[in-house]
């Protein structure tokens, strides 16, 4: 698990330079979440119980242009592909069915979780 939790972090930091490149700023979100908060959020609607970012694979950032905070994930898509077309194992959470979360990139070690 601490080899792919090295990768995701080199991963994450190759994207944030990325997104630097397509005029946006970022600062970061939720990066690590402990279980309890995870159960938390998924009683309460606003994640899930085995969330990736338990295991350090998943983290949430804070896109800005010009100031304004960005949330469309329309916006955000071909971020969310360059993320994607670095690995399969690589996802990104505004192909979220229920839910669509633009400013989530995860990595998952069974192919199943984002």
């Amino acid at each position: 698990m601490s080899a792919l939790q090295e990768q995701f972090a080199q991963d994450a930091a190759d994207l944030i330079k990325y997104v630097a490149t397509q005029g946006y700023t970022v600062t970061l979100g939720e990066a690590w979440r402990t279980p309890q908060q995870a159960q938390w959020d998924a009683q309460h609607g606003t994640g899930i119980a085995d969330s990736l970012h338990t295991e350090r694979l998943a983290i949430d950032l804070n896109f800005f242009v010009d100031g304004q905070y960005v949330t469309d994930g329309s916006l955000l898509a071909s971020i969310g592909a360059w993320w994607k077309a670095k690995s399969p194992a690589h996802k990104w959470g505004g192909d979220f069915p229920s839910r669509p979360d633009g400013n989530h990139f995860s990595i998952t070690p069974d192919g199943i979780r984002a």
